[in-house]
């Protein structure tokens, strides 16, 4: 549970995170996004290069030690997923993904994928579908009370997911002892692309918090 740590938050402080951690994540997903598709001349890269590299050491000058992990509230007993690369607020490599649960055991999220994302010509790499079915997936198991870690992620790709606006949608089919068993899919306007069905085995510290949650909530 190392990488768990107790963090009580009130809501200025969240809303605070989300005006700035949140906007410098976004702006550099711009950046990203203008990398990829910038027909400056060469010199005008060059000159960026050199801006954005001092940038970095600007910010490389106070770090943590290692990866984000994840911050738990208490009170709140919500958990503040920040580094995660599906749905991570200060994770620029994540779309992200604002997830919302329409009821126990079920999760859907609606969101945009661009060029960062590419795999074929104008369609989303099948990895990053399966990236966003696996969190989509694990937010349904513990929508429901049964938070898992993947133990498997059977993926049927239907025909090609065309970048742009998409969704993500998953939900419990059934339980069998400590798995979790979820159905889920990624789709345009025009129906579903690629659909899922994925195994969540509940680790010893989520059984032992008694609902899915991790035991530090009691």
């Amino acid at each position: 549970m190392s990488d768990y740590r107790i963090e009580p938050v009130t809501d200025e402080q969240l809303a605070r995170e989300q005006e700035v951690q949140g906007g410098l994540a976004e702006s550099t997903r711009r950046l990203v996004d203008a990398v990829l598709r910038s027909t400056v001349a060469e010199e005008e890269l060059i000159a960026a290069r050199a801006e954005i590299d001092a940038l970095t050491e600007r910010l490389t000058v106070s770090q943590i030690p290692s990866s984000y992990g994840v911050s738990i509230d208490p009170e709140r007993k919500s958990a503040r997923n920040y580094g995660n690369a599906v749905v991570g607020l200060r994770n620029a490599v994540a779309p992200p993904l604002k997830v919302i649960w329409p009821e126990s055991g079920r999760a859907r999220s609606e969101f945009h994928l661009g060029a960062a994302y590419e795999g074929p010509p104008g369609l989303v790499h099948g990895g990053v579908s399966a990236l966003i079915l696996d969190q989509i997936s694990g937010e349904a198991a513990a929508s429901g009370g049964h938070a898992g870690m993947t133990g498997t992620l059977t993926l049927r790709y239907e025909r090609g997911t065309p970048l742009g606006d998409l969704y993500a949608e998953a939900w419990v089919d059934r339980l069998d002892g400590i798995k979790t068993i979820v159905k889920g899919e990624i789709g345009d306007a025009d129906g579903p692309t690629v659909r899922c069905e994925g195994i969540f085995i509940m680790p010893r510290w989520a059984r032992e918090g008694g609902d899915g949650r991790p035991s530090i909530f009691e």
